[in-house]
C-alpha cells in the first residue's frame, strides 16, 4: 500500500464560513482535521494605539467597531473605566438605561449569531426570522442615537441623552399604501418605551418559533450534539467567558458574579450546559434571550415611573445642557473647553470588564493625568475562543470546523483590533 501523507489546506479567508477575514491552515488526513493554524490580523485597524492619540471621549465610537454586533457592551466597559479612574457616579436613571441597552444588545447579537449559525449549517429560514426581529431593536438604537449600528449613546458619567418621547414614524411612499403605513405604524404610537414593552410583549413567541425550527430537528441535532466538547476544567484553563464556558456546564457571569450598574437591581438567571458540545452552547444563548427579555421588561417598568437626569452634573466630565450653555458664559466656557482639549483623568490605572454578548470584554486603561489615556489594551473574548480551534476540532470532520466557527460567535473587530 502506497504511504498517506497528511497534507495542508487553506480554509479562508473568503471562504463563506469563515466571514471573510479568517485564515486556517487546515492539516488534514482525508477528511479528518489533525491540527488547525488560525491566522489573525487581516483586519487589524489598531484601535488601541489609536486610542492613545484621541481624546478620552473620541474615543468611544471606536469601542463600537469592535465587536461590531455588541455595539453598546463595548461602551460599556469604557466609560466604567473612565469613570473608575475619575470616581464619577452615575445617576441610578442612567445606570437602568444602561442595563436595558446592554440587554437589548445581548439580543441583537445572540440574533444575528443565530442566523448566521444556522446558515452555516445548512438552515437558511432561521436567519430571516432572525433578522425580522433585528430589525426593531435597530430602530431603538436609532431612536436613541440616531444610527443603526454604531450608536456612540454612552458616556462617561451616564448616557448622551434620555430616551425620547416618541418614536419614529413611516412615510407614506409610492411603494407602500396607507393601510400598510397604518399597520406599520401601529406600536410607534408612544414612546420608545412604549415600542420596547410591545416588543418584549411577543418576543418569547418568536423564540419560540426558532426553537420550533431548530431544537428537536434531527439534522441540526446531528450537526452539533457531541461536536466541539470542551469540559468545564479546559474551558477555564482555555480562558473562555460568556456562553462558551456556560456551555459547559460553569456558572460564570460577571452580572451575577461582580454586578455593576443596575444588574444587582434586576432578578435573571444565569443558564448553563451539561455536555459542553455545539448543541448546548444553541440552548444556552436561545435561553439568554429569554432571559435577557425578561431584564428589558423590568428595566421598562422602573423607567417609566422613575424620571431622573441621565448624566452626572460635573461638568469637566459631562456637558452642561444646551440651554444653560447658550445663556451662561461659565458653561459655555466648560462646553468648549470638553469638547476641544477633553477631560483630564487622574493617574492610575484600571481594569473594568462587562458581561458581554460574546463573553467577557474588558478595558485595561492606564491614565498619566493627560486628556488621553497613556495606554489601553482591550481584552476581548473572542479571542481566547479563537486560540482554542485547534484543541476544539481535532479528530472532527471539515463540516464540523464550519459548526464549530459558528458555535464560538467571533466576531473579527476585536479578536484583531
Amino acid at each position: 500500500m502506497a504511504e498517506i501523507k497528511n497534507y495542508t489546506m487553506n480554509f479562508g479567508p473568503q471562504h463563506p464560513a469563515a466571514h471573510g477575514v479568517l485564515r486556517l491552515v487546515l492539516e488534514l488526513d482525508g477528511e479528518v482535521i489533525e491540527r488547525i493554524d488560525p491566522h489573525i490580523g487581516l483586519l487589524h485597524r489598531g484601535t488601541e494605539k489609536l486610542a492613545e492619540h484621541k481624546t478620552f471621549l473620541q474615543s468611544v465610537p471606536y469601542m463600537d467597531r469592535l465587536d461590531y454586533v455588541s455595539m453598546m457592551c463595548n461602551e460599556h466597559a469604557y466609560v466604567m473605566a473612565i469613570e473608575k479612574l475619575l470616581g464619577v457616579d452615575v445617576p441610578i436613571r442612567a445606570q437602568y438605561i444602561r442595563v436595558m441597552f446592554d440587554e437589548i444588545t445581548r439580543i441583537l447579537n445572540h440574533l444575528l449569531w443565530l442566523g448566521a449559525h444556522a446558515l452555516d449549517v445548512g438552515a437558511m429560514t432561521v436567519f430571516l426570522y432572525c433578522f425580522r426581529e433585528r430589525e426593531d431593536l435597530m430602530d431603538c438604537y436609532e431612536a436613541v442615537s440616531g444610527a443603526r449600528l454604531h450608536s456612540a449613546y454612552y458616556r462617561p458619567g451616564g448616557v448622551y441623552r434620555d430616551l425620547p418621547d416618541f418614536m419614529p414614524q413611516y412615510e407614506a411612499s409610492k411603494f407602500r399604501n396607507k393601510k400598510a403605513i397604518n399597520r406599520l405604524n401601529e406600536n410607534r404610537q408612544g414612546s420608545l418605551l412604549d415600542f420596547i414593552e410591545h416588543f418584549t410583549s411577543h418576543f418569547p413567541s418568536k423564540v419560540d418559533e426558532y426553537e420550533t425550527l431548530l431544537t428537536d430537528n434531527r439534522i441540526w441535532k446531528q450537526r452539533t450534539v457531541g461536536i466541539g466538547v470542551v469540559t468545564p476544567e479546559r474551558a477555564a484553563a482555555l480562558g473562555f467567558t460568556g456562553p462558551m464556558i456556560r456551555g459547559s456546564g460553569v456558572a460564570w457571569d460577571l452580572r451575577k458574579k461582580q454586578p455593576y450598574d443596575a444588574y444587582d437591581l434586576v432578578d435573571f438567571d444565569v443558564p448553563v450546559g451539561t455536555n459542553g458540545d455545539c448543541y448546548d452552547r444553541y440552548l444556552v444563548r436561545i435561553e439568554e434571550m429569554r432571559q435577557s427579555n425578561k431584564i428589558i421588561k423590568q428595566c421598562i417598568d422602573w423607567l417609566k415611573v422613575n424620571p431622573g437626569p441621565v448624566i452626572t452634573g460635573n461638568t469637566k466630565v459631562a456637558p452642561p445642557s444646551r440651554e444653560d450653555m447658550k445663556v451662561n458664559m461659565e458653561d459655555l466656557i466648560h462646553h468648549f473647553k470638553l469638547f476641544t482639549e477633553g477631560m483630564h483623568v487622574p493617574p492610575g490605572e484600571t481594569y473594568c470588564a462587562v458581561e458581554a454578548p460574546k463573553g467577557e470584554f474588558g478595558i485595561y486603561l492606564v491614565s498619566d493625568g493627560a486628556n488621553k489615556p497613556y495606554r489601553l489594551k482591550i481584552r476581548a473574548p473572542g479571542f481566547a475562543h479563537l486560540s482554542a480551534i485547534d484543541e476544539m476540532t481535532r479528530g472532527h470532520m471539515i463540516a464540523d470546523l464550519v459548526a464549530i466557527i459558528g458555535t464560538q460567535d467571533v466576531v473579527f473587530g476585536e479578536i484583531d483590533r
